[in-house]
This record gives structure tokens, sequence and C-alpha cells, in this order.
């Protein structure tokens, strides 16, 4: 037995194969059971996925490099929720692909940012933060105001929903989607009309300030400002957080 162990250690290679297989195993047996348990991602009232503006937006805060600064994952410690607010639940990021929660927090977590400022205050700071907050080292993004290119925003759609978003491309998942989200939402997540739902949107609430034109600011600020605003936290764990307010 000794020999058999002394001749796994003084060979690199089988070494590294079979730590790789033990480590292998070790997570499958860690990770699968949780797709086969239905309350590993609670079910919380008002989670809904992206509207296509919203989407946009959020592809825009990637490929700017926003999360590389800003985590969206507050932590259950007393000082993070005296902050920012309830802690980040589960629920909330089952439509991200890839979440945003981590560590990293050169500027502050936005899992809560949402509806705590102005549109008008978003799109000032985007272009010159140092206008609105003095001591931010946080880069302008100018170019934001630039159009916006949304001529594909129904194939995104399509594949999120090859990832288990639940976007509608017909009837049947179109009335799922009504019993699970009410009818406006579910009009929302209807790939079909994602265009127009996009369009609809950014003129309606004119995010930028300017409904002449749907730009990347319109995107961005409409995905910043649903951050934290879909589940009413104040029913949950309303005695343990009474004594924060």
């Amino acid at each position: 037995m000794k020999f058999k162990h002394e001749s796994i250690e003084i060979n690199a290679g089988l070494l590294i194969a079979l730590t790789m297989v033990v480590i292998s195993i070790g997570g499958l047996v860690e990770i699968v059971p949780l797709y086969f348990i239905k309350d590993t991602v609670e079910q919380v009232d008002g989670v809904r996925p992206y509207t296509p503006l919203e989407l946009r937006g959020r592809d825009i805060y990637q490929r700017e490099g926003c999360y590389l600064c800003h985590s969206q994952m507050i932590r259950p410690f007393r000082d993070e929720q005296l902050r920012y607010g309830h802690y980040s639940l589960a629920a909330e990021s089952q439509y991200d692909h890839p979440f945003q929660w981590g560590s990293k927090r050169t500027g502050p977590d936005l899992a809560r940012v949402g509806e705590k400022y102005s549109n008008e205050w978003h799109v000032a700071h985007l272009i010159d933060p140092r206008a609105v907050v003095p001591e931010s080292i946080m880069p302008g993004y100018p170019w934001l105001m630039q159009p916006l290119d949304y001529a594909d925003v129904a194939d995104r759609m399509r594949a999120l929903k090859f990832a288990g978003v639940p976007y509608s491309e017909n009837q049947q998942e179109f009335d799922a989607n009504v019993e699970k989200f009410g009818p406006d939402v579910a009009n929302e997540l209807n790939i079909l009309r994602a265009e127009s739902n996009l369009v609809q949107q950014a003129q309606s609430a004119n995010y930028d300030g300017d409904r002449a034109k749907l730009t990347e600011m319109d995107a961005l600020v409409a995905y910043l400002q649903m951050l934290g605003t879909l589940v009413d936290f104040s029913k949950y764990d309303e005695g343990y957080f009474a004594e924060f307010r």
C-alpha cells in the first residue's frame, strides 16, 4: 500500500490527474443536488427578468466595466445594511447571466441604487462624476449620449431564454408569464415586441432628458434605476431589521 502511494506521489502527471478526479467528484457532490432542490433559490414576489431597455443597459454596464469597481452584493452585516439596505437575496439574481455579485468596491455597492437618485443626477454623474460628487475618482462616460443600437435586442433575449430566462415567443409562453408576472410585465417580456417595448419605455421615462433620440444613456440609467426596486423588503425579516431603522 505504501509503495502504491509513493508511486503516485513521484509521478507528477498521475498525481495531477487523480487530484482532478477527486476535486471533480467533490464538486459534483456539492453542486448537482442544488439543481434538484426546488427551494435552492427562494421565490420572492416582484422579481422579474429585465425589460429590453434594461437588458441593453445591463449590457452597456458590463461593456464599460462598471462591475470592476461596483459590486451588487449587500452582505448580511449591520454596517452593510445601515449603508445600503436589506442584504441581497439569491432570487434577485436568478435571471442574471452573469450575476454581478462580488467583493470589489472601489465605488459603492449598487444593489439598491434604483430610485435613490433622479434620472438627471445619473446622467450628470455618468457624463462628469465630479460635477455631482467632487471627491469621486470615477471616469466620465460622455460617449453614452450616442445613439443606442438595439437592432439585436430580440436575439439577446432569445439567447437568455435558452439559458432559462422566461422571455416569451409564443402564446403559451406569454400566457404563462401573464399568470406568473401579470399582463403588464408579460408584455415587456415578449420577444416579438422587444424593439417597440424598448422604444416605448425609453420615450415614456425619458431617462436622458431628450425625447428626440434614444441613447445608450437611456438604457444604462433605466438599468440603474431598477436595481433593488423590485422587492418590497418590508415583508422580509421585519423584526430583525427594525432595530436598524
